[in-house]
């Protein structure tokens, strides 16, 4: 019988001390042991639910131990982070069952010095009716911080960028696993075929009021064991990427470049809207990932996609022409934190590096357009100087350039003040990632 405690320490370590993906590490986890569906959704609990409220464990811990924080060797800390989360969090784990359980788990780590230290400190939790205390909510950033377990920089970054209220929708979104958003291939299907054949399968399926052919998925069990996901009658995209795919707008007919494309959705929701006529070039700079591209499609029925590898960020391989490209650059990934809640943590991120990159892919990406020609630039972050300040700085220093203004879907309206040709998508409105588009336009000059 699995341990599944045991398994949630391991990835979380090999998450928070070895730079692993979460979903990577936990998908390959539940593989290696063959977890049944109970147990998997228990270790995806514990995991996420341990990253997510990061600071605010470290803080109850910090009230409870007679050891500083930082003096607690990294593998005990971890064992407490999971036994606090069981005692804070999930109500239907018995007290001293999340006592016992990591009292065992400190012991089978070969740490025995510290399992009365850890056991010790989870039973004073319990004899004080697992009371602690949050920062003065005077000091809005270290309070929000601790809170929403998001370091005080982010904190800052979106309260300067947002304000206050916006603020509190990003940070409360940044909890709950996210939707399960699915693109219906309209070439195999509808979406009425397809929800009732969910449907019958007992899987929830709700409609998206801005997308025509997009729907939200629940109780699914694996996708990649049902029979529609096979067939290729839809594929997996959030709705904000959706959402710059419609704002792109490609026709019929039409040739489009895909300039990092990886893993494809933006190409596949633009092949399925040109109905499967015109070209697609998509692009990444690794082969694995053009190759994952190239079997979604021919599982989709597509057959207008060329995918190759190209570094977006050379002129040494110039794109051919094309009417439309669409360049949704690398990023800090601030807007998909609840998806890989272990960016925020992360010390590394790049993000004063970020904006040149961009900058240069941008730029490296609009040499074969015509005049008329129009290009998409999107991210999935939500830090202004990788995304309105690039976008800036690129109409400034090409006048062949100009916006384009952006029209919005029924039923979706912006959530900050912005330039038309620019849309900032928040996280905690529509229940989508976080998320900018701006739209721009080869002229005459």
């Amino acid at each position: 019988m699995p341990n599944v405690r045991k398994i949630a320490y391991t990835v979380l370590y090999r998450v928070l001390f070895e730079g692993a993906y979460s979903a990577l590490a936990l998908n390959a986890a539940v593989k290696e042991h063959s977890l049944d569906k109970r147990d998997a959704s228990f270790l995806s609990a514990l995991v996420y639910g341990v990253l997510e409220r990061l600071f605010t464990l470290d803080e109850i811990i910090r009230q409870y131990s007679s050891i500083r924080l930082k003096k607690i060797e990294d593998k005990t800390l971890l064992v407490l982070r999971l036994g606090v989360y069981q005692l804070i969090y999930m109500d239907k784990i018995p007290d001293a069952a999340a006592v016992d359980e990591s009292v065992k788990l400190i012991k089978k780590l070969g740490l025995y010095k510290s399992s009365g230290f850890v056991n010790a400190v989870l039973r004073a939790i319990i004899r004080n009716h697992k009371q602690y205390t949050l920062p003065d909510e005077n000091d809005t950033v270290k309070y929000l911080s601790v809170t929403y377990s998001c370091p005080e920089e982010l904190v800052t970054l979106f309260l300067d960028s947002y304000g206050q209220e916006n603020t509190l929708r990003i940070l409360e979104d940044l909890s709950g696993r996210p939707p399960v958003t699915v693109r219906v291939n309209t070439l195999k299907t509808t979406k009425e075929q397809l929800k009732a054949s969910l449907e019958a399968k007992g899987i929830t399926a709700e409609d998206i009021s801005f997308l025509e052919n997009s729907l939200h998925l629940s109780h699914t069990g694996s996708l990649e064991n049902l029979k529609e996901f096979q067939d290729g009658l839809f594929y997996v995209q959030d709705a904000a990427s959706q959402l710059a795919c419609e704002i792109l707008d490609a026709k019929e007919g039409e040739t489009l470049c895909d300039v990092c494309s990886a893993p494809g959705g933006k190409s596949f929701y633009s092949a399925i809207k040109m109905n499967n006529r015109g070209k697609i070039f998509s692009y990444d700079i690794y082969p694995h990932k053009t190759e994952l591209i190239r079997k979604t499609a021919e599982r989709l029925g597509i057959d207008i996609i060329t995918a190759s590898v190209r570094d977006a960020a050379k002129n040494d391989d110039p794109l051919p022409a094309s009417d439309r490209v669409l360049c949704d650059v690398p990023c800090s990934g601030l807007g998909i934190l609840r998806r890989k809640p272990e960016i925020r943590y992360k010390k590394d991120t790049n993000i004063d590096f970020l904006p040149s990159l961009q900058y240069s892919i941008l730029c490296m990406s609009v040499n074969s357009l015509p005049t008329d020609g129009e290009i998409v630039y999107s991210t999935c972050t939500l830090n202004p100087k990788e995304n309105r300040e690039v976008v800036e700085k690129f109409l400034s220093e090409h006048k062949n350039f100009a916006p384009v203004s952006i029209e919005l879907p029924e039923g979706f309206s912006r959530m900050i003040d912005e330039p038309s040709h620019m849309l900032t998508i928040l996280p905690g409105f529509y229940n989508t990632d976080g998320f900018f588009i701006a739209k721009l336009r080869k002229v005459r000059v």
